[in-house]
């Protein structure tokens, strides 16, 4: 372990420019990274899930994850990301190409959609008395990151390095009303069509001063996307 901790810190790294995300035997366990000018992280990480574990039954967290986990990497993979983890109750996806922050922010709505549509009324159908509802919190942020294999051999995965992949995770420990959070970096290369809803155009984002970090501009919304 010495040496390996001394061999990477001493190492020179590499970089490549990155179009698709890659997977772990694409990278090198050496010091190589694959470079996005620009990459767009999305977490959707359950909320409440240690009290639901604390007081329901292993086998009803077990069919609440599933069910979450499941409607969120469908949605992750419909809108065009690729899911490059799963982190217990969290599910991390990341999209690339031209209208990457539209992709994303609709996705976040969708997934607030299946949570509010699809899984909470198939619970509620399923276990009518466990007066228990699902909620999820989405954070997404926009930035130049890189990624990076770690592990060991026959155990390893991607890192990812930058300041999107760190603030779309902290964004998720908000507890507002809003379901989806954005920060403003994303919110100003989301379209029209992902800002503006219902017959009035309403502007579906409501900005938020992020205490947390220096008061910068956050965006929240309580929205859905019908998928």
């Amino acid at each position: 372990m010495k040496a390996e901790v001394s061999r990477i810190f001493r190492d020179q790294w590499s970089t490549r420019n990155g179009q698709v995300v890659p997977e772990p035997e694409d990278i090198s366990l050496g010091n190589e990274a694959v470079e996005f000018e620009r990459a767009t992280v999305l977490y959707a990480d359950l909320s409440g899930s240690t009290v639901m574990v604390d007081g329901k039954k292993w086998w009803f967290a077990a069919e609440v994850y599933k069910t979450f986990l499941y409607c969120a990497a469908r949605l992750v993979r419909a809108e065009g990301g690729s899911i490059t983890s799963y982190d217990g109750d969290r599910i991390m996806g990341v999209f690339v190409g031209e209208y990457q922050c539209t992709q994303a922010a609709r996705c976040g709505l969708k997934i607030n959609f299946a949570v509010q549509q699809i899984v909470n009324p198939a619970l509620e159908t399923r276990y009518s008395d466990a007066k228990y509802a699902v909620k999820q919190v989405v954070g997404i942020d926009v930035s130049n990151i890189r990624a990076a294999r770690t592990g060991v051999r026959g155990g390893n995965d991607i890192v990812w390095v930058g300041r999107a992949a760190n603030y779309a995770a902290k964004l998720t420990d908000l507890d507002l009303a809003q379901r989806t959070w954005i920060t403003e970096a994303v919110y100003n290369r989301i379209n029209d069509a992902a800002k503006f809803g219902g017959e009035q155009k309403a502007n579906m984002w409501k900005k938020f001063k992020w205490s947390q970090h220096g008061d910068m501009t956050i965006y929240g919304s309580t929205w859905t996307w019908r998928v």
